[in-house]
């Protein structure tokens, strides 16, 4: 029996640790999963012989919890150069007709797949005709 464990950014939830859960444990060979929300962990006993851990590795990434999750951070500069460059990624604007509302915008960049891969969400597939 080999263990091997993967640390999972993306893996934040409950939700998340039942999906991981179902992926590893569908793969031959995977006797005992553990998966923590909190800590963003994974662990793995395998046998050796019916799957190599490059296969629950792939796994992982193909379900999007490898991987950096991408978070951009707030700077502790100004949102706005003195030339009206606008440096950082987030815009905060207070209007007095909002009152005491404060509303935030970001862009953040595509990186191919969800920032947050969701179980059951994901892109949608094209409808079959089934008739």
């Amino acid at each position: 029996m080999k263990e091997i464990s993967f640390d999972l950014p993306t893996m934040y939830g409950d939700h998340h640790v039942t999906e991981v859960r179902r992926l590893l444990l569908e793969l031959p060979g995977v006797q005992e999963v553990y998966a923590s929300s909190s800590f963003h962990v994974v662990e793995v006993q395998f046998d050796e012989t019916k799957l190599e851990s490059q296969t629950i590795e792939q796994t992982l990434s193909d379900a999007g919890y490898l991987g950096e999750l991408l978070m951009p951070i707030e700077m502790g500069a100004l949102a706005e150069r003195e030339n009206g460059e606008k440096p950082f990624f987030r815009h905060t604007a207070a209007f007095e007709n909002t009152g005491h509302t404060v509303s935030f915008g970001q862009k953040v960049p595509y990186a191919g797949r969800p920032l947050w891969p969701c179980p059951g969400f994901g892109p949608l597939a094209p409808d079959v005709d089934r008739s």
